[in-house]
């Protein structure tokens, strides 16, 4: 049975119809990736499965339970977690107070400390700057920090929308790099990413989107050498 069933989602937006029967298959332990241009759905794709939008049709199932049109803290609260687009980190508060509100639905209290030395081992600069407040960070460490916030909730799917937006190319492969161990260490990914081609790199299965509606998907290295997602996406004519 599959982590994450999504079928026949539809979501609108008033009038709008942003998503149109929308089939997505995460399995456990993978990294499943959703490109698309801007405005393709992507990141409602994301809000429908976290709880933050509600479907008009369709069924969401998390590990065998129906999630659809939950509310997102009970959604988290059965092991999936998402981190936003634009990182949604509390400007004011500290690296360390941030970090620990990912943790404040977990009951296992105890074991928390030990999940954040965890975080703390994939990202070395949070450590460094555990009492900074999070708004004084660079764009990269904030991206950091909304992961590794995520992660202290300890997921067994992390949602990750648009990781690389707004980052340096260096801090990019940097990013890239921690999911890969993420999901290493055993946690599944469903990530949507404008970069197509870094997420094509680290996916083990992938989604394009078109204007709300699924057109290709399979095996991500399959997909990155198909004619029609090097011109579309990858800038390769």
């Amino acid at each position: 049975m599959a982590l994450l069933e999504v079928r026949g989602l539809d979501v609108h937006y008033g009038a709008i119809h942003a998503l149109k029967g929308v089939n997505i298959t995460v399995e456990e332990k993978q990294i499943v990736t959703l490109i698309g241009a801007n405005g393709a759905g992507k990141s409602t794709t994301l809000r429908a499965v976290s709880g933050l939008v509600k479907p008009s049709a369709g069924t969401i199932t998390f590990d065998g339970k129906s999630i659809a049109g939950l509310a997102p803290h009970k959604i988290l609260r059965l092991g999936l977690a998402q981190v936003p687009e634009g990182r949604g980190i509390f400007p004011n508060l500290t690296v360390d107070e941030n970090l620990d509100l990912g943790a404040f639905a977990r009951a296992d209290r105890k074991n928390v400390a030990g999940d954040l030395e965890r975080v703390f081992a994939l990202f070395p600069r949070l450590k460094e700057r555990r009492n900074q407040r999070a708004g004084t960070l660079s764009g990269g460490e904030q991206q950091m920090l909304a992961i590794g916030r995520a992660l202290l909730a300890r997921p067994r799917l992390l949602l990750l929308d648009e990781p690389s937006l707004g980052l340096a190319p260096q801090l990019v492969q940097t990013i890239f790099k921690i999911i890969r161990e993420i999901n290493a260490s055993g946690t599944t990914i469903f990530l949507v990413e404008q970069n197509a081609h870094m997420a094509l790199r680290v996916a083990h299965r992938a989604y394009v989107l078109e204007v709300g509606s699924v057109v290709m998907q399979g095996d991500a290295k399959q997909l990155a050498a198909s004619d029609e997602v090097k011109k579309a996406y990858l800038g390769i004519a």
